[in-house]
């Protein structure tokens, strides 16, 4: 039941999101445009039921980069990140394109982060927990525990855990803790780590 719930949630909270802030999404446009390439950044992700769809971003890093490596097992990655680029990282801002595949039906506001097509150790690892079976969301329950620092069977343990005990207050309970966390940037790293 509650999944249905879930998408009507969904649809109108995108649906409110991309009218209250096309402002700030055309502004934000207008600075990625600052540097050659196009405004919106598109990648295939796995979606639910490890369905395939493209998901958008503000581009942030120059057109030339690999696009099919997750930023923190690039080299040097902060070469390849734009001005632009590095405030929208550093402040999600680049994620805001999100809300119209959100509208879409492929996301939800709340599940696990889409993992790329070929991450196929944290699909596997996902898949021991059934959180392949959730809609992907802008942000889930391992985004409010460690993020980027988290190993992949820990990142899919907490997917498993949100996909078991998925519900309202858990939702609102991810919402506002990964606003909390967005404004301390727990948990971003970019580039290879030690």
């Amino acid at each position: 039941m509650y999944p249905k719930i879930k998408r009507g949630i969904d649809f109108v909270l995108s649906l409110c999101g991309i009218v209250v802030l096309s402002p700030v999404l055309l502004v934000l446009a207008l600075l990625v445009k600052t540097s050659r390439g196009p405004v919106l950044f598109k990648q295939k992700r796995v979606g639910k039921d490890k369905t395939f769809f493209e998901i958008y971003k503000f581009r942030s890093m120059y057109a030339d980069t690999p696009r099919d490596v997750p930023t923190h097992l690039l080299d040097n990655p902060d070469r390849l990140i734009t001005p632009v680029g590095r405030f929208l990282r550093r402040t999600s801002l680049d994620e805001l394109p999100q809300l119209f595949n959100i509208l879409k039906g492929q996301m939800s506001i709340v599940g696990p982060r889409p993992a790329l097509w070929n991450q196929d150790d944290l699909i596997a690892e996902r898949d021991k927990y059934g959180a392949n079976a959730c809609v992907p969301g802008l942000t889930g329950y391992a985004q409010i525990h460690g993020r980027d620092e988290l190993p992949i069977p820990e990142k899919a343990r907490l997917d498993g855990y949100y996909a078991k005990n998925m519900g309202f207050g858990l939702d609102v309970k991810i919402f506002f803790g990964t606003i909390f966390s967005v404004l301390r940037s727990d948990g971003v790293v970019e580039g290879r780590q030690p």
